[in-house]
């Protein structure tokens, strides 16, 4: 047995897992509960909230001629003690927030 052969094997074996692991982050997309989360700590930065919801199944949407797949969710928080619920549509693939409308 040769242990330098072995450790050769060995290091393209750690490079090229490295490789994979790194191109499958790129590919994977945010899952709800984070992109829930984000929309959460954006809205916390205006004031408290007082409930959220996502939808878990990613839709699509078309905005300014391109069309991104977004997870749709909504935000309610109290002002001066009156609720005001706030939608909103998270990029799946970067987890930015694209859309926020006040609900009626």
């Amino acid at each position: 047995m040769n242990w330098k052969k072995i450790a050769i094997g060995a290091g393209i074996g750690a490079a090229a897992g490295y490789f994979v692991l790194q191109q499958y982050d790129k590919q994977s997309k945010v899952t709800p509960e984070k992109a829930l989360k984000s929309a959460k700590e954006a809205f916390k930065q205006q004031g408290p909230i007082s409930g959220s919801w996502i939808y878990m199944k990613p839709e699509e949407m078309e905005k300014n001629g391109l069309t991104y797949t977004v997870y749709r969710g909504g935000i309610t928080r109290t002002i001066d003690g009156e609720s005001t619920q706030y939608e909103f549509k998270v990029d799946a693939e970067t987890g930015s927030i694209l859309d926020v409308l006040q609900s009626a």
